[in-house]
């Protein structure tokens, strides 16, 4: 097992998430349903606080089992909640993950997601010893195509009836980040 660690760049901190999260997360990813709910099935109108507290409870598990590690994203600042991410949808054998990140919608374009995507990714190959971290966004997210890209990832192509929202089955571009991408 990984242990539980905070990561930080001095521009926002990287923490595990816990029980304070939940009223937190809720309120960040209700303020952002408009944005992400287009892209995330789970984020969707009538998100309740019942769905954060179930999340949130289950990070700890997901973290002993090594099927996801999920942290926080926090601005050192004021302590307030930014958004999310994580890696996960391990394929063990080729040391393969997928990197994942949301930013509430007051506090996008700012550079957050893409500072927790490089922070993210040095966790993912220094400590989980990763040889590749993917990233997968729908071709009409230009949003997280520009935090994949200024995070250093490489566009490697569309994938076709990639993933499912809902029931829209839609396109995704592939992106790929490797031990070198990341200073």
């Amino acid at each position: 097992m990984v242990e539980k660690v905070e990561l930080t760049d001095g521009f926002i901190l990287l923490r595990p998430h816990n029980q304070g999260d939940i009223q937190l997360q809720n309120e960040a990813v209700c303020e952002s349903i408009p944005e992400i709910s287009a892209w995330m099935e789970w984020c969707h109108p009538g998100y309740s606080i019942e769905e954060s507290r179930t999340w949130v409870n289950s990070r700890d598990m997901a973290w002993e089992n090594g099927t996801d590690y999920d942290f926080a994203i926090i601005d050192p600042k004021d302590g307030r909640y930014l958004g999310a991410c994580g890696l996960n949808s391990f394929k063990i054998r080729d040391n393969i993950a997928n990197l994942g990140y949301w930013v509430r919608t007051t506090r996008t374009r700012q550079g957050i997601a893409t500072a927790a995507t490089r922070l993210l990714a040095r966790f993912g190959f220094d400590e989980l010893k990763l040889n590749r971290i993917e990233i997968v966004v729908a071709t009409g997210n230009r949003a997280s195509q520009l935090v994949a890209e200024k995070s250093g990832a490489t566009r490697e192509g569309v994938a076709r009836s990639r993933f499912l929202v809902g029931d829209k089955i839609l396109d995704a571009v592939m992106f790929s980040l490797i031990p070198q991408d990341i200073p």
